[in-house]
């Protein structure tokens, strides 16, 4: 049987088990496709529909490329996704995530429940939690946002806007927290607000609340919260260029470091409170796999950039004032690739209590309301919410103290 008739194969299976396909004849199916992993409820795949991997799932109200034709490579959508139109691969889309005509998704990606962007938006390496919407012709790469406490009050980024994630070095090292995970998670802090036509050159980091005026280009930190933004172009001018020297390589480390350290907070979150919610729900297994991967895939990209600086970093010249740190950071990329790769790293044993203290609170809380894990979280009271925003800021703040171990001459972390 060729590939062309185990397509048709499969649309047959898949229309029998319920799955409203409007043209069968204009979709094709990958043959290592899993009919078993595409929900019998409630999924409407349009015309011009290209799904693939043998680790794709679509759960349960899933509608696919209703806008424009689709095209899916291994990637595990919750109940109640909407793709319009559109390439994505390699990424997770919990409930109800959405994504516009021109969508350019590409691996790394969480775009958790009710996060999503209109037409041509492009993302990889990103993460959105939940309500996080991003408007139209809009390139957002290498980042994770976070803000907002429900569709109504969400963190948001204006039309045209870039997150620039390139160097001149060709390193990449360029991850920008827009938000953070601690309190992020918790869906009660204020949104943020990025103007359209304007752009970050990451990385940055961003405090909640925070509104950066339209055609802003954010080239510094504002990790306060609250803060009305604007930030000028700088003034024109010429001077010497030394490749690789990196003038700037005590804050470029900080806010790897930090993206690092927030990544693996994250991860912890969905080990202890996440994975109970995703596992009763349809194909939750897969779901939680899926996210739990990209976390990983995450860390090890940006351990990756990491390594390429620290090589270049080495190199010529070696006489500035930033000689020592680039030396020591570069002789210490090693240490920092084993804490970030090994087992998750709550080097202190008060980040294990303050998890169980805060757990033990919300397994009270919770109940058995796994149905839910937005409306759960959004309920929680603040006495046991803080506990939790004590565990994960617990575990940032273990792995920094034990970066600046690694590198006691940056002085990182002082300001």
């Amino acid at each position: 049987m060729n590939s062309e008739s185990k397509s048709r194969e499969k649309i047959e299976q898949l229309m029998e088990r319920g799955v409203d396909i409007v043209s069968p004849a204009t979709i094709d199916i990958g043959e290592e496709v899993s009919v078993d992993q595409i929900s019998a409820h409630g999924v409407k795949i349009y015309p011009g529909c290209r799904i693939y991997g043998h680790r794709t799932v679509i759960s349960a109200g899933c509608r696919l490329g209703y806008e424009a034709p689709l095209t899916i490579e291994d990637c595990q959508l919750g109940s109640k996704v909407e793709l319009k139109g559109g390439f994505v691969s390699k990424s997770v889309f919990l409930e109800k995530a959405n994504m516009g005509m021109g969508a350019h998704v590409r691996e790394g990606c969480i775009l958790e429940e009710e996060a999503g962007g209109a037409h041509c938006v492009g993302l990889k390496q990103t993460i959105l939690f939940p309500f996080v919407t991003l408007g139209s012709l809009i390139n957002f790469c290498d980042c994770l946002m976070a803000g907002g406490t429900s569709r109504s009050n969400h963190s948001e980024v204006g039309s045209s806007y870039i997150h620039f994630n390139f160097t001149p070095a060709a390193d990449k090292t360029t991850p920008s927290l827009i938000g953070d995970v601690p309190r992020g998670v918790m869906l009660n802090q204020p949104p943020i607000f990025l103007g359209g036509q304007g752009g970050i050159i990451g990385p940055v980091r961003l405090g909640y609340g925070n509104v950066v005026a339209a055609g802003s280009v954010l080239r510094h930190d504002y990790p306060q919260d609250n803060q009305l933004i604007f930030e000028k172009a700088p003034a024109n001018g010429v001077k010497d260029y030394e490749p690789a020297a990196y003038p700037g390589i005590i804050r470029i480390v900080e806010n790897n470091i930090l993206y690092l350290a927030n990544l693996t907070a994250l991860e912890s979150w969905y080990m202890h409170v996440r994975k109970p919610f995703l596992e009763v729900r349809e194909y939750g297994h897969l779901l939680y796999g899926g996210v739990m991967d990209q976390l990983t895939a995450a860390k090890k990209e940006r351990l990756k950039r990491l390594k390429a600086m620290a090589e270049k970093a080495a190199g010529p010249p070696a006489d500035d004032r930033y000689a020592v740190i680039r030396r020591e950071f570069s002789g210490q990329i090693g240490s920092l690739e084993k804490l970030f790769t090994g087992k998750i790293p709550e080097v202190s044993s008060s980040t294990d209590k303050m998890r169980e203290i805060f757990l033990a609170d919300f397994a009270k809380f919770a109940g058995d309301k796994k149905a839910d894990y937005v409306s759960v979280i959004q309920s929680l009271p603040v006495a046991v919410s803080s506990k939790g925003v004590a565990w994960l800021s617990g575990m940032v703040n273990a792995v920094r103290e034990k970066v600046v171990q690694f590198m006691p001459s940056a002085g990182l972390f002082e300001k």
